[in-house]
């Protein structure tokens, strides 16, 4: 596993091979993790800072190789703001974001598009087949995968009311059609989904990563849904990590103001998530090394896992 890069000014030891017997007993110590995971379905939210470092795209991509080897369902579904917000400048398109969403008209929807279904989710495909993998590349267009609708209203974050708003192409879930997800997950395929969308009328959607992943883990009523991100997880008032909390306690911590901002949004999806049958939902710091395999398959975990009661112990046993 390669190790995390030491804080600056720390001199990283020299890296030895394990012995056979540390080897051995890593394995053994995986094991119930394993046994936990097997046949399960595992949905993971690949996007923020993994997703531009070329190191860390490997290290994802070996996990979720890893993960299919072991008799686990990986299901990817990623993003790509920053490289969407590329190819925007560099055609000359003007973006506005709306609360946090892209204003998306018809010649932006087209690079969404174009950038997300074409560049963004090839270079994943690639990038785990070259691991020893077996991806396939879909979106949510494929086989009505993910039925969605324009959204014309939206909460405003300072009175909470909702308001009446014109964002263009830019659609939430109301269908999850999965069939083509679990024809590909039944096989040795891994499937690696962009989130777009279509309307009932045909039109083309551009959908949030975090809200499509959701969708897909609830209707899949997954065991898990790991959401990467460029932050350590949830904190508490002192800043440190939260490492689990239940829907109760989490609801808490958004009316005292201790989860605030565009983390709100992100935990209020979770709960719904958890509410909708997911065993639990992980906001994992994307910017550790594997870790995906330090989450799911060791007794440290990396970030803040959400569940309707506290999981995680030495062996993230029930």
């Amino acid at each position: 596993m390669k190790p995390i890069t030491p804080p600056q000014g720390v001199t990283a030891a020299p890296e030895l091979e394990p012995s056979p017997h540390v080897q051995a007993r890593i394995l053994a110590e995986a094991l119930p993790h394993l046994i936990r995971y097997d046949e399960q379905t595992v949905v993971i939210k690949f996007g923020g800072h993994a997703m531009g470092d070329a190191a860390l795209a490997d290290a994802f991509a070996q996990d979720v190789v890893y993960l299919k080897q072991s008799g686990v369902n990986p299901i990817v579904v990623h993003g790509g703001g920053p490289q969407i917000a590329a190819m925007l400048k560099k055609l000359q398109i003007s973006s506005d974001f709306v609360h946090g969403l892209r204003v998306t008209d018809k010649p932006t929807v087209e690079v969404v598009e174009m950038v997300l279904s074409g560049l963004i989710n090839k270079d994943i495909v690639s990038a785990i087949n070259r691991q020893g993998g077996k991806a396939v590349g879909i979106s949510g267009k494929d086989a009505n995968l993910m039925i969605a609708k324009k959204i014309t209203e939206m909460a405003d974050p300072e009175s909470n009311l909702m308001k009446a708003v014109d964002i263009g192409y830019v659609g939430d879930p109301v269908e999850v059609n999965p069939h083509i997800v679990d024809v590909i997950s039944n096989s040795d395929l891994i499937p690696v989904i962009a989130p777009v969308g279509i309307s009932r009328e045909g039109e083309t959607l551009n959908i949030n990563a975090d809200t499509f992943a959701s969708a897909l883990a609830a209707r899949m009523k997954a065991k898990r849904l790991l959401l990467l991100t460029d932050v350590e997880g949830v904190l508490d008032k002192s800043k440190n990590l939260i490492t689990q909390l239940t829907l109760e306690e989490a609801r808490q911590l958004i009316k005292d103001g201790v989860i605030s901002g565009g983390m709100i949004p992100k935990i209020e999806g979770c709960i719904e998530v958890v509410e909708a049958g997911v065993e639990a939902v992980v906001i994992i710091d994307g910017r550790v090394p594997h870790c995906v395999l330090l989450e799911l398959f060791t007794a440290h975990g990396v970030g803040t896992l959400l569940g309707r009661a506290r999981r995680r112990s030495k062996a993230h046993s029930e």
